[in-house]
């Protein structure tokens, strides 16, 4: 069994909102030029920000337990 230390998850946790916010990011600046695209990506950003909403329970979760 491996161990994931809090630390562990805490750094997913901010490599995602990296990601996210980068993903936000491209989205804005593609909307006016390239909709279609954007669209897809605003998509994206929905399921990064499900995933962020999962991964602080998890984290939460992971720090309540000794």
């Amino acid at each position: 069994m491996t161990v994931v230390s809090n630390a562990e998850l805490s750094s997913l946790a901010t490599a995602l909102e990296d990601l996210t916010r980068r993903v936000t990011t491209l989205a804005d600046g593609l909307a006016a030029q390239q909709q279609d695209l954007a669209t897809e990506l605003y998509e994206v950003e929905r399921s990064l920000n499900g995933a962020q909403r999962r991964l602080r329970k998890v984290v939460e979760g992971a720090s309540a337990t000794p």
